[in-house]
């Protein structure tokens, strides 16, 4: 269902998001207990606004960007009309919040979530076009069971809130789009995506994107608390910036945010500071069989059930 409203609001929606954006902030300094967000705003043409928070360097979280982005076009470009065609042409607006926490320690997994909404604006007497977009997901190096249930709960939970379908759909959703094709394995355990949703309608569907945003915040800081001073050696911080680089090669190669941002003028170090500080490759590096290594592609990486899955500390 498409809400049929001559003229969508985006004001209401770009106040509701900077407010998660200082919230999430506030809650990842505490977190980290001394870096702090460096904090710009620029205003962008036709009213928009540009708001980067980057944190890098603390002793427990190594890099953070909580970038909120208000865009104002005059025509959509390729990355969001190649599966709306029909609205090529059309001048458009999208607020959002887009995020990513690199922990220090390999034990504190990294996590990503981002919320949105765009419009294709009517001309005439045709109405805008809307729709919401986001989710949250997890990527552990070195996981615990406890933490991929926990997460996958508070996703469940969020959805169930308006509707028991929502969960599995973007919880498939996610597996599905968070997948690196050429290594024929997933980015880390997911969470939940959704794109071109507007079936509740536009207020119920604002409520399910603001309540995402809160769920990623009350799902990650209980995570990044119990795990951010776990200390670590050589061996697991060269094994976590080898996985880093999956996270570099899937954000260059197929995140739509990414291909959005750089098509749509978006400053580049705003669009680019996801990117971890410190990634590495390695010519055909295989981890023994059954050591920890291997665990994170022979336990953690394997779509599973996990908001059903008993808790356990391993």
């Amino acid at each position: 269902m498409t809400d049929t409203t001559p003229t969508i609001d985006t004001g209401r929606v770009r106040a509701q998001l900077t407010d998660l954006q200082d919230r999430i902030c506030a809650a990842i300094e505490a977190v980290d207990g001394e870096a702090r967000f460096r904090r710009d705003e620029l205003e962008r043409p036709g009213g928009g606004l540009s708001r980067p928070r980057v944190l890098e360097g603390g002793p427990s979280i190594e890099k953070a960007a909580v970038n909120f982005s208000h865009t104002v076009g005059k025509q959509l470009p390729p990355a969001a009309t190649e599966r709306r065609p029909q609205l090529a042409g059309r001048s458009f607006e999208a607020v959002s919040v887009s995020l990513i926490v690199h922990p220090r320690s390999p034990y504190a997994p990294t996590s990503h979530a981002n919320t949105r909404l765009f419009v294709a604006r009517g001309e005439g007497d045709a109405p805008d076009v809307w729709w919401f977009g986001g989710g949250f997901d997890l990527t552990p190096i070195y996981g615990f069971d406890e933490d991929c249930v926990a997460w996958h709960r508070a996703a469940k939970d969020a959805c169930d809130r308006f509707d028991a379908s929502l969960y599995p759909r973007f919880k498939q959703e996610c597996d599905d789009y968070f997948f690196l094709a050429h290594r024929a394995e997933p980015r880390g355990i997911g969470g939940i995506f959704y794109d071109d949703f507007d079936e509740l309608g536009f207020e119920r569907s604002f409520e399910f994107h603001a309540a995402v945003g809160d769920a990623y915040l009350d799902a990650v800081v209980p995570i990044l608390e119990r795990r951010v001073h776990t200390p670590y050696g050589d061996r697991e911080r060269s094994f976590q910036l080898y996985r880093r680089g999956r996270y570099v090669e899937f954000n260059l190669v197929y995140d739509r945010g990414t291909k959005f941002g750089l098509q749509a003028g978006t400053r580049t170090e705003s669009v680019l500071a996801s990117m971890p500080p410190l990634a590495r490759w390695e010519y055909e590096f295989r981890p023994e069989p059954g050591s920890p290594e291997a665990r994170l592609t022979e336990h953690f990486l394997i779509p599973r059930d996990w908001a059903s899955t008993a808790e356990t500390a391993g």
